[in-house]
């Protein structure tokens, strides 16, 4: 850099070989996608023909699980391509863009169900109570099937505990409109299917929410909600012979993995190696950095990059 003398900058990378989304998970990821496709296409044609809007609104929920478990796929897959002399981080943002996409997409969806909802109020449609039911309870079986799936990932993977989470939560969702068939057959409240759509509107509306917020922070290059950036500044400053931390950058190279970038000041040239080699490693077993670069300064000048430094 042009503040730096060429043998005052040392540049370093974490040297551990990272695996998101192990291959052991792409049959799970395949399975789980096939098997929620059909069942949304399922659903979405018996909600239609019992005119159980709850039916497709659930629907349009598990349609938000089938394109999760795709983001989450295409992230493992996409992380493990090499890099190119164009593309210095390989693919990695594509899954930042696909969940951008992936809720707005979603916010739309849900915008034209609730309305449906509204519309209904006024006025109801018969719903075929017995077909809600059993069709719902298929979505139970087949949502906990493919939480299953995940359970011996969820504390290892970010992307496996998301699509755990994902399944398990969307389980839940079908066991309420169980209940709310249920409810129709024996006592007629038509109002039920509606009111319920919208419930399930406004779970949707959540997750998808956090979904749009997240990647959005992402896509402007935000720290990830995981990392404590002031924990690692503080952790910066504790390291002996440094004298000050400047120019500390932290931000998303995908869904799965943090970068940073940070100049130290150093009182003792002779310590740069024990330095980075320490740095390196703590920023990655201690706050899940997986691509930390850092340069090593020795105050005998100003840096110019020193007040631009924004955490």
């Amino acid at each position: 850099m042009s503040d730096s003398h060429a043998h005052q900058h040392q540049h370093s990378h974490g040297g551990h070989n990272h695996q998101h989304g192990p291959a052991s998970y792409n049959r799970a990821f395949m399975i789980g996608i096939i098997l929620n496709t059909v069942f949304v296409i399922v659903e979405a044609a018996y909600g239609y023909l019992s005119h159980s809007l709850s039916l497709v609104a659930d629907a349009g929920h598990n349609l938000s699980d089938v394109l999760a478990l795709v983001l989450a796929w295409a992230a493992s897959l996409l992380s493990k391509k090499l890099p190119t002399e164009r593309r210095t981080y390989g693919y990695r943002r594509s899954s930042i863009l696909a969940a951008l996409f992936n809720a707005i997409f979603l916010l739309a969806a849900i915008f034209i169900i609730a309305w449906e909802a509204i519309q209904r109020f006024a006025h109801p449609e018969p719903v075929t109570g017995s077909t809600v039911i059993w069709v719902a309870a298929v979505g139970i079986v087949i949502n906990a099937a493919t939480a299953l799936l995940f359970l011996s990932g969820r504390k290892g993977d970010l992307n496996v505990r998301g699509a755990f989470l994902h399944m398990a939560a969307d389980a839940g969702v079908s066991l309420g409109v169980v209940i709310a068939g249920a409810v129709i057959m024996f006592t007629g409240w038509q109002w039920l299917d509606p009111a319920l759509s919208l419930l399930i509107v406004v779970v949707i509306f959540v997750s998808t929410w956090n979904l749009l917020k997240d990647s959005l922070n992402m896509a402007l290059d935000s720290v990830p909600p995981e990392i404590d950036a002031a924990a690692i500044r503080i952790y910066l400053q504790s390291i002996p012979a440094v004298t000050d931390v400047h120019d500390l950058h932290i931000w998303g190279m995908s869904t799965t993995e943090t970068a940073l970038t940070v100049h130290l000041v150093v009182a003792e040239p002779e310590q740069n190696d024990r330095i980075i080699q320490q740095a390196v490693h703590e920023l990655h077993d201690r706050f899940g950095i997986e691509h930390p670069t850092v340069q090593i300064e020795y105050g005998t000048y100003p840096c110019r990059l020193a007040d631009e430094s924004t955490i």
